[in-house]
């Protein structure tokens, strides 16, 4: 029955059927791990090592988090489109400061940081969207909050990033070109 629920955590969950249930399982277990990942990367030291490892991993579990976003989306298509437009835009974030950083496109240090932290701020803003309403603190909010206060707290660290991270400077000097 559609209107079935199933609450886990507080949280509720549309649907009785286990396999639904084990879909939303993998999700959220990939969804605190890109959490996870994506926090230590931003705020470990840039080049390679723990950045890039946990960079690396933050985007293979942001893949499985959007593959599973789309078959649950799939499944409750009228309910859920906006969720999985959210987890589209957070992939091809994702994807483009990824291939930014590893194709060396012109500017690529800033596409990078804009790219992976977009993708993160739409990852929470989807989390929050779909949730928000059931959590304690941000219940009390209006439903609007759920969409803004993720990009409202992440883009001015974007920003800042992005003008003054000494890799996105170093960058910027080395393929400006030499005025005389």
């Amino acid at each position: 029955m559609a209107d079935e629920i199933t609450v886990v955590a507080g949280l509720p969950i549309p649907s009785t059927s286990p396999i639904f249930l084990a879909g939303v399982g993998l999700h959220v277990l990939c969804g605190l791990a890109c959490t996870v990942t994506g926090i230590v990367a931003m705020l470990s030291r840039k080049g390679l090592g723990r950045h890039s490892n946990f960079g690396t991993i933050y985007f293979w579990f942001l893949s499985a988090v959007f593959v599973s976003a789309t078959g649950l989306a799939i499944v409750r298509w009228t309910e859920d489109t906006h969720l999985f437009i959210l987890g589209t835009l957070s992939f091809a974030s994702a994807l483009w400061g990824r291939t930014a950083l590893r194709r060396r496109w012109r500017g690529w240090a800033r596409q990078h940081i804009t790219g992976m932290g977009v993708s993160y701020i739409l990852l929470l803003t989807a989390f929050y969207v779909d949730n928000g309403k059931s959590l304690p603190l941000w219940k009390e909010l209006p439903e609007m909050a759920f969409w803004l206060l993720p990009g409202a707290i992440g883009l001015p660290f974007i920003v800042h990033a992005v003008l003054r991270h000494p890799i996105a400077r170093r960058h910027d000097r080395l393929t400006s070109p030499r005025h005389p």
